[in-house]
């Protein structure tokens, strides 16, 4: 991810941590030292429940990565962001089994944490059943071993309840999902853990409405937009199904030379109405011209100057054998709205996100069809 740095790897996993992130400890700092009248003593600690507390979500998000490539799914890091921790699996299993452990490895670690503290108070003279919220709330913001010890066990229980709420994007909701696509298709298990996730959302958000938590309403827009997002995920998987590249990608595509001027480029982009090239040296691709590349290189650059200069060499290409879902998925990471088709070098054609959007909606429209494969 963009606009992050990596801490340390683990198994293969950047540990990366978004340049936000500060924003989190400097929230604490103010909420227990200057809000609740702590002054210095509070400030530090929120600042250290905070890092132990991301801490705790590292080895949360660790749980769910490392059940994960136990299944073969590979696991490419976890971004640490103010609202908590997100382990870019490179896929969801739809096998019920595989994904009910996925799901449920992340809170059975806290579970674990929370065994492991209860075993360690009594050797650091701390009594696990002194920590009731209303002895947290009145030490709270004292830099001691209990108030801190407290704050962070009752903390890393919260984590694991809340992960376990039946709704996307929480934990819970693929443990629902998991449980119902046993019985059920995988595309209607998940649309029926959508509509409780929604549910919920919308119950969470009453109440914070009625109680005056903007923080229960902030809580609810998430889980019911996770919601929306992970069902519109899954209806596109399943439209496209075993859809290749080769059923949707344009062949008759401009292309640009190494050596076509930039004043060239802009011509072919207004007379063709293409914003995306490939650039060729005969029939092998050599770069990638993309319109925000375009424009960029207009800013600075003559009109007179080659693409060569400053077309993207470092792109994906796919094959016409590729999956189409797969293959907008990648554009998404990528954050390309064009990519070459080529074969052994050789280029064939583009794909585009509009190429992809026409497929899907097409096949949503006649569901159960399959489209034709043309001869290149």
């Amino acid at each position: 991810m963009s606009n992050s740095f990596r801490l340390f790897r683990v198994r293969g996993i950047d540990i990366r941590i978004h340049i936000t992130f500060p924003l989190i400890l400097i929230w604490a700092a103010l909420s227990f030292g200057v809000f609740n009248g702590q002054g210095l003593e509070g400030a530090t600690f929120g600042i250290v429940v905070m890092l132990m507390l991301f801490a705790i979500i590292v080895l949360h998000e660790l749980g769910h990565s490392v059940a994960a490539q136990n299944f073969g799914v590979s696991v490419k890091e976890i971004i640490l962001l103010p609202i908590g921790g997100v382990a870019q699996l490179e896929r969801i299993p739809e096998n019920p089994f595989q994904e009910f452990v996925i799901a449920i490895a992340g809170p059975l670690v806290n579970f674990v944490i929370a065994v492991i503290m209860i075993l360690v108070a009594p050797l650091l003279g701390l009594e696990i059943g002194a920590f009731t919220l209303e002895n947290l709330s009145s030490n709270l913001g004292e830099f001691t071993l209990p108030s801190v010890f407290g704050y962070v066990f009752v903390s890393n229980i919260f984590i694991g309840v809340f992960n376990l709420l039946p709704a996307f994007p929480m934990d819970g909701g693929r443990v629902l999902r998991a449980l119902l696509a046993t019985k059920l298709e995988y595309s209607r298990a998940t649309a029926i853990a959508v509509v409780v996730g929604r549910a919920f959302a919308w119950l969470l958000g009453l109440w914070g409405f009625l109680s005056g938590s903007f923080f229960a309403i902030l809580i609810a827009f998430f889980i019911y937009s996770g919601a929306g997002q992970e069902g519109r995920f899954v209806q596109l998987r399943s439209i496209l199904g075993d859809m290749i590249v080769e059923q949707a990608y344009t062949r008759k595509a401009q292309v640009l030379a190494p050596t076509t001027k930039l004043k060239e480029a802009v011509q072919l982009t207004l007379t063709s109405f293409q914003a995306n090239f490939a650039v060729c040296d005969g029939d092998r691709l050599v770069g990638l011209m993309t319109y925000p590349k375009l424009v960029e290189a207009l800013d600075r650059l003559s009109v007179d100057r080659p693409v060569s200069e400053v077309m993207l060499t470092d792109f994906i290409s796919v094959s016409p054998e590729d999956k189409l879902f797969d293959t907008q998925q990648r554009m998404m990471e990528q954050k390309l709205e064009a990519v070459p088709v080529a074969k052994q070098g050789r280029y064939l054609g583009l794909i585009t996100s509009q190429d992809i959007g026409e497929a899907y909606r097409l096949l949503s429209l006649y569901p159960g069809q399959t489209l034709p494969t043309a001869a290149v």
